[in-house]
């Protein structure tokens, strides 16, 4: 398992389910786990997507590095308001596969 400090920082707001809050310590990191992983997954997708919108070379430096930032801030904001589902999906998977 990942340590604690080696996962990124929840957003500020962020708020953990009933049901993972109450599972206790154990299975809160679990989700931090999961929900980084989305995290990531998330900003992936946004990358890719964003390589397919044409005028990348158009605008300044500025414009082009806030351009460049925009799928990492998406995907926290996602992951801030409780993602895309994934993160409980992958737990509740994870946890049934379990021996």
């Amino acid at each position: 398992m990942i340590p604690p400090a080696a996962l990124p920082p929840l957003a500020p707001g962020t708020v953990l389910p009933a049901d993972v809050r109450a599972a206790g310590p154990g299975a809160q990191q679990e989700y931090r786990t999961a929900l980084a992983f989305e995290r990531v997954l998330i900003s992936q997708l946004t990358k890719a997507m964003q390589a397919t919108v044409g005028g990348e070379d158009e605008g300044s430096a500025a414009t082009r590095s806030y351009r460049d930032m925009l799928p990492d801030t998406m995907a926290d904001a996602l992951v801030a308001n409780g993602g895309i589902g994934l993160a409980s999906d992958l737990v509740r998977s994870l946890r049934t596969q379990t021996p």
